[in-house]
Formats: C-alpha cells, structure tokens, sequence
C-alpha cells in the first residue's frame, strides 16, 4: 500500500503544490525536515527553553510546516 501511495504522489505531484516536478519537491521537503530537526534539537540544549518541554518540537514542526507550504506556493 505504501509503494502505492508513492507512486501515486510521484505521479500528481504538481496537483500538491511541487509544480516543478517530483524530484525536486522531494528533495526540497527533505531538506527543510532536515533543517527543522536541527532547530529542533539546537533549541533543545538551550537551558531556558530546555524546561518548556514542548516549545522546541513545536518550533521544529512549525518550521516544517511553514517550509512546505513555501515548497508548495512557489
């Protein structure tokens, strides 16, 4: 079901925003996931935000969110 799924975005990946194409909104998505965890994690050695436990996995997944969503609008 998954290799399905794949196939399927690959083949309408224009329709999700990516209107470059499959490979490049592939490698975009995967580069501001890899740039949202290290914020994440950069955040969470910071000692005052370390004991908000939640503001740096927020900050991450804000991050990622707002990174696609730029992918998918330019």
């Amino acid at each position: 079901m998954k290799v399905f799924w794949t196939f399927q975005w690959i083949r309408h990946a224009d329709n999700f925003g990516y209107s470059h194409g499959a490979l490049p909104g592939t490698i975009g998505t995967i580069a501001v996931l890899i740039t949202a965890v290290v914020v994440g994690f950069a955040l969470h050695r910071v000692d005052g935000i370390r004991r908000l436990r939640f503001v740096a996995p927020t900050a991450a997944v804000a991050l990622f969110t707002a990174g696609v969503l730029w992918l998918a609008g330019s």
